[in-house]
């Protein structure tokens, strides 16, 4: 069985008191959930500050974005090495504002992934279709499209083991609409196939995660659905009390 992950996207959020409060406040909550993976991924600057309140804990440290490149003359940037240095083990990649708003090309998006693989760190990768593409009925060609660069990638089968796809219904982030659990099993199932027509192992074991606007009043539904191993979560991650209210639904999923 596929342990669940719960997974905090912090976003653009918070002060350094804000992040040290509620990594302290989630550590605290973390071994009442000992089926569960815990998470969260924090500002680049607020990395040293959760690493420290989280060292020794069960609560993993990623990140929310790495660069393509080892090192170089790359103003701005941080690489997968700086990242597993200030104690990371998991990074995000192609999240959708990254994608939308900074013009990360599918390509860009797995030469990253790459780079974290390498590096020693768990790439997340997500993927996920606008409101007008689902309404156009293209959700399933534009999910194929977002995974083809890392599905043609010559170490596929590689990169896949250990790695995470995170699906984000991008007009179900911050807009307070979910996918129904039935949706979102669907789109789940299409990438579990896409992923076993290159490597099927691999296609077994990866963790498939739900991103669009999971709270406390909806998980457990969203997690009882067969290709849902877990949620990235949003809004309700800054908040200690529903990211754990979450990852206790997740906790349910193994029972």
């Amino acid at each position: 069985m596929r342990t669940p992950l719960v997974l905090g996207n912090w976003k653009m959020h918070g002060s350094q008191a804000f992040a040290r409060a509620l990594a302290e406040a989630v550590r605290a909550r973390a071994e009442a959930f000992p089926g569960v993976e815990l998470g969260v991924c924090p500002p680049y600057v607020m990395l040293p500050i959760v690493a420290k309140a989280l060292d020794g804990s069960r609560v993993a440290l990623g990140a929310q974005n790495v660069s393509e490149f080892g090192e170089g003359a790359y103003t701005g940037e941080i690489s997968a090495g700086m990242l597993k240095d200030l104690g990371c083990t998991h990074v995000l990649v192609g999240h959708f504002e990254r994608r939308q708003i900074f013009a990360e090309s599918p390509v860009q998006v797995v030469q990253k992934l790459v780079a974290a693989h390498t590096a020693g760190l768990v790439p997340v990768l997500c993927v996920g279709e606008t409101l007008a593409e689902r309404q156009a009925g293209t959700t399933s060609r534009v999910i194929e499209a977002q995974l083809q660069p890392l599905l043609g990638h010559p170490e596929a089968a590689a990169l896949l083991v250990g790695a995470i796809i995170a699906y984000e219904p991008v007009w179900a982030i911050g807009t307070g609409e979910t996918a129904s659990p039935a949706q979102a099993q669907a789109v789940h199932q299409d990438i579990r196939k896409l992923v076993a027509g290159r490597a099927p192992e691999a296609a077994r074991s990866l963790r498939i995660l739900y991103g669009g606007s999971v709270k406390p009043g909806n998980a457990t539904e969203l997690f009882a659905m067969p290709d849902i191993d877990g949620g990235l979560i949003g809004g309700a991650a800054l908040k200690a009390e529903d990211f754990c209210a979450i990852a206790e639904a997740a906790a349910s999923k193994r029972s």
